[in-house]
């Protein structure tokens, strides 16, 4: 007999379900999200998309046959991993970003570690973290149709910006981020995963709920539903709950642990999320559930069949229950809860505080910008004109730049001598950048301040040396231009501060939008 036969325990499952298969219908169902945003971002959103597959194929490929492995990559998960990781990136990036994000995945995370199955964690997810860490930027820059710039819906809310919430649902419009933006072709992908029984409802719907409760307890607007559907449709919980955390290799494998792994899932964005300060929340949640997996799988053990309730359980196996071993685990949890517990008090008891030392620098800023006025209040003709923007991005030709207050300045006979306008610019190299820029009623900038700079140590903080924003003052333009080279010899050319030419932008465009706004509605 020359055939092999294969031995093994029963029960003797048989299926003509293969792995080639299960890819298949993850790929069909990721079809109407990958269409959707190929249509709002244009050919772009294709391009990344194409690079992020071709990268893990083509590094899987290349790892089997330098470690004389079987060909692996014809499974298709290699092919999953690619648009999964394509689809959580903008549209604006480099498109060497999502070839290395995926080199990182499928070598790093996936190969190095045995291959399908034996990954610890999902490899896009882990490929999207090490771009947000080494490509912080690129991966934040979010930009409409045509690279118009935009801010995305989770930074709007967290501003108290209104959200549209149809474009969100869509996946136009206003809801600008990743390329996979658009719930309607995530929610088509599901219900086609759920028709095709390719994952059950257990971790998905025990996220999504856990999300939403803890965004409706702690996210300052109670159960609004509009603010939790903008919650819901924004920030990647649904196609991080469906798509990624439900993952086999990486999920536990009873019902009761994927009820749990999902609450952790659900929890921890929801932290994230309303705490923290990062760019994601889902993806870090996901990974963090993803390690918690196999102590899941070691103390949620189901019953074994015949062994009745009440039994001891020394006949379940090695693999029961020990409350010794879950004691140092207890404690670990008892600590940080406390430290959390304690790390909230302090931000309660100095929140007000540290609100008022904000008002008093900006109220400092105004006085900066405009030293002739001995008197600064509102319009409210003009003020009106600023609360009707209703916190939206001024512009098409500014970046991310809002306008956040304009403030008249009287002399001491009560004649007006000039104007403030308070603007925030969200294309900082490291977060937003705010300012108050003083004009007199000639159009002549007097000076600008800085309410609120965090830029790179020795770069971007550069910015509000007097080198470079004392470049604006004196000078009468309605636009003015970046001059990356120096040298600058017109007044319209601003010498940005070398080595941070995305901080110095943003500056430009933010001193624009105040000049732009003058203009257009006062001069």
């Amino acid at each position: 007999m020359n055939e092999r036969l294969n031995v093994s325990s029963s029960p003797h499952t048989r299926s003509k379900l293969s792995t080639g298969h299960v890819m298949r219908d993850i790929v069909i169902s990721l079809i109407p999200v990958s269409a959707f945003g190929v249509w709002h971002f244009g050919l772009k959103a294709l391009l990344v998309l194409l690079c992020s597959v071709c990268a893990a194929v083509l590094t899987e490929l290349i790892f089997d046959k330098i470690c004389k492995r079987g060909d692996t990559w014809k499974d298709g998960s290699a092919v999953i991993t690619g648009l999964l990781l394509g689809l959580c990136i903008p549209s604006t990036v480099p498109l060497y970003a999502p070839v290395l994000g995926s080199v990182f995945a499928i070598l790093f995370v996936k190969c190095f570690f045995g291959g399908l199955g034996k990954n610890f964690m999902n490899p896009a997810l882990a490929g999207r973290c090490f771009l947000l860490i080494s490509f912080g930027s690129q991966m934040t820059n979010y930009a409409y149709t045509d690279a118009v710039s935009s801010a995305t819906p989770l930074v709007d809310l967290a501003n108290d910006h209104t959200v549209n919430l149809s474009q969100m649902f869509i996946g136009n419009g206003n809801a600008t981020g990743v390329i996979g933006c658009s719930v309607l072709g995530l929610l088509i992908g599901i219900c086609y995963l759920f028709i095709v029984d390719a994952i059950t409802w257990e971790i998905p719907v025990a996220s999504v709920v856990t999300f939403a409760l803890f965004i409706g307890i702690f996210g300052g607007h109670g159960f609004d539903p509009m603010y939790l559907l903008a919650h819901l449709m924004g920030g990647g919980i649904i196609m991080g709950s469906f798509f990624m955390a439900t993952d086999p290799v990486t999920s536990p494998m009873t019902t009761e642990g994927q009820l749990l792994y999902g609450a952790a899932v659900g929890l921890l964005s929801g932290i994230f999320r309303v705490f923290a300060t990062s760019a994601d929340s889902v993806s870090y949640a996901i990974i963090i559930s993803n390690l918690l997996t196999p102590l899941i799988d070691e103390y949620v053990v189901p019953l074994p069949f015949g062994l009745r309730k009440g039994a001891s359980q020394e006949h379940i196996g090695s693999s029961a229950f020990n409350p010794k071993m879950l004691l140092p685990a207890l404690r670990l949890c008892l600590i940080t809860l406390l430290a959390g517990l304690g790390l909230a008090g302090v931000y309660n008891m100095t929140k007000d505080t540290i609100e008022q030392q904000k008002e008093a620098k900006r109220i400092q800023s105004y006085k900066e910008v405009l030293p002739e006025a001995e008197e600064l209040g509102y319009d409210d003709d003009l003020k009106a004109i600023v609360d009707g923007m209703a916190g939206e991005v001024y512009g098409t030709d500014f970046g991310k730049a809002y306008i956040n207050d304009l403030i008249v300045g009287k002399d001491a006979s009560g004649e007006t001598v000039g104007y403030v306008v308070g603007v925030t610019s969200n294309d900082g190299f490291d977060g937003p950048i705010s300012l108050s820029v003083g004009v007199d009623t000639e159009g002549t900038i007097q000076k600008i301040s800085f309410t609120e700079l965090n830029e790179t140590a020795g770069m971007g903080m550069k910015c509000g040396d007097p080198e470079f924003k004392d470049q604006f003052n004196g000078r009468s333009v309605t636009r003015f231009t970046l001059n990356k080279a120096g040298g600058s010899s017109s007044d319209e050319e601003i010498d940005s501060v070398s080595g941070a030419s995305i901080s110095s932008g943003a500056v430009v465009n933010a001193v624009n939008a105040a000049l732009d706004f003058l203009h257009e509605n006062v001069m």
